[in-house]
């Protein structure tokens, strides 16, 4: 298991376009990918999830990747963060 943390920059948090982006990315990776906000944790491939959880500006949140690709979902991962939220 690999994971990252990243405190939310976007003045929405996760909302409708960057939860559905993070969904596209997310999807294709075999590893199980999940956003845990503290709170709630989301699977990061079901986008009504990840806008349910409630990551708002200023939440850090917690991202998980466990599987055969783990190394590249949490590098793919940290890098739409880091460019999106």
């Amino acid at each position: 298991m690999q994971e990252f943390k990243y405190t939310i920059k976007d003045e929405l948090g996760i909302h409708a376009r960057p939860a559905g982006l993070l969904v596209k990315l997310a999807a294709p990776f075999k590893s199980t990918i999940t956003v845990d906000t503290g709170s709630k944790k989301a699977d990061a491939k079901k986008i009504m999830a990840l806008m349910g959880a409630g990551a708002k500006k200023g939440t850090t949140v917690t991202c998980r990747a466990e599987g055969p690709d783990e190394a590249e979902a949490i590098a793919a991962l940290k890098k739409f963060f880091e460019e999106n939220l």
